[in-house]
């Protein structure tokens, strides 16, 4: 399965922020959205970070929750990993593994068209092998 696939089903929505939005924005905006990344972008569309509930977490444990009101810029992970709508699933899997990341955005000629969470990479390996047995049974039984 291709990443194109995840993104058909679940949408190619990207919600951003700005870098210059402070951390407590960047709370309510996961919050809203129920989301566990968020992109970091100047307009909307051009990817300047990536920022999780992790990256949070790890600044508040070090530096205490002063950082609420500091910029999002000053938290987020500028060396983002991406990927294509082209890949396939099973090497978004081994990239997400290898680097213990879970969300990628997903570009298309350097445009943001969607974001993957490794949620979305399980929900759509469980669906092949349901899909798989559901031929293997019919053809038991067939």
């Amino acid at each position: 399965m291709r990443i194109s696939e995840i993104l058909r089903r679940k949408g190619t929505g990207v919600i951003t922020i700005a870098p210059n939005a402070t951390v407590r924005e960047l709370l309510r905006v996961l919050s809203a959205h129920n989301v566990g990344a968020v992109i970091v972008s100047p307009d909307g569309a051009d990817m300047a970070g990536i920022v999780s509930e992790r990256d949070i977490v790890r600044r508040l444990h070090r530096d205490g929750a002063g950082i609420l009101d500091s910029p999002v810029s000053s938290i987020m992970t500028a060396a983002v990993h991406t990927c294509s709508p082209d890949d396939h699933v099973e090497t978004l899997n081994a990239t997400m593994t290898e680097h213990r990341i879970r969300h990628l955005p997903v570009l298309r000629d350097g445009r943001m068209v969607g974001i993957v969470s490794i949620g979305d990479v399980v929900k759509s390996q469980i669906s092949e092998l349901e899909t798989e047995r559901e031929h293997l049974v019919r053809y038991l039984h067939g």
